[in-house]
């Protein structure tokens, strides 16, 4: 199993801690937000870890398997960065964010689901958010879901707490077969130079994975409770709710 970790963010709302780091390397309690996560990787086997760097991307040196580079981090979004390392989209594939860390319970959910295409999301996602934000609306997207668990709608924004059955997380997993789809409709909106609406280039990976949706192909959820910290602010770096989670998962 290979992991590849999307790390090419600059983390504007982090600063000044991210003045001479990247978004990732920011550190709770003397521990890099990427060095926790590759910590839980290799801990359950996943030792092949490639890293996309972006925003002082020589600060990442040393660490995963192998490092590719976004030059043009500071002008695309997600979707560019993953297929920066294209040639990497082969066999089966965790595909995750840099900023974020997640428990090991979290990532053998995923693993042990046998789906061509699965997302975790978070059930118990409402508390935590609005511990972080005054109106977690403000930060949230829709995510709505089939009987069978299966995402139907992602990434929008939500005009009601109804229209989120759980928190994307940014850690998803492709099989063989899932990683060919996830090329083909890139690829397609290549062509087409839209991906739901927006260019390739500024694409998120919920706009993506929409489009999967969209094009037919089934997206399997993996609903966990809670187990995982996401770092977007100044605020959320120094809290106490940072710390305590990141204790739990540690």
């Amino acid at each position: 199993m290979k992991a590849i970790v999307l790390a090419a963010g600059e983390g504007s709302r982090l600063r000044p801690y991210t003045l001479e780091r990247p978004k990732c390397l920011v550190e709770v309690d003397g521990r890099s937000l990427l060095d926790r996560q590759l910590d839980i990787l290799t801990s359950e086997g996943v030792s092949d870890i490639v890293i996309i760097g972006g925003y002082l991307a020589d600060k990442l040196k040393g660490r995963g398997t192998r490092q590719y580079h976004n030059p043009r981090y500071d002008e695309t979004n997600m979707v560019w960065t993953l297929f920066c390392a294209e040639n990497e989209l082969e066999g089966d594939v965790i595909v995750t964010y840099g900023d974020i860390v997640y428990s090991a319970d979290v990532l053998k959910a995923l693993l042990a689901d046998t789906s061509d295409i699965a997302v975790t999301i978070d059930l118990d996602w409402e508390e935590y958010w609005r511990a972080r934000l005054e109106d977690p609306l403000s930060d949230a997207e829709t995510l709505k879901l089939s009987d069978e668990g299966h995402i139907l709608e992602l990434g929008k924004n939500p005009k009601s707490m109804d229209e989120i059955e759980g928190q994307y997380m940014g850690l998803m997993k492709f099989s063989a077969k899932g990683v060919e789809k996830l090329k083909k409709v890139f690829k397609g909106s290549l062509k087409k130079k839209s991906i739901q609406g927006k260019h390739p280039e500024n694409a998120y990976m919920t706009d993506l994975i929409q489009e999967i949706i969209d094009a037919g192909h089934v997206v399997q959820s993996v609903p966990v409770h809670g187990g995982w910290v996401e770092v977007d602010t100044v605020e959320d770096l120094e809290s106490e709710l940072t710390k305590q989670r990141l204790k739990q998962i540690n």
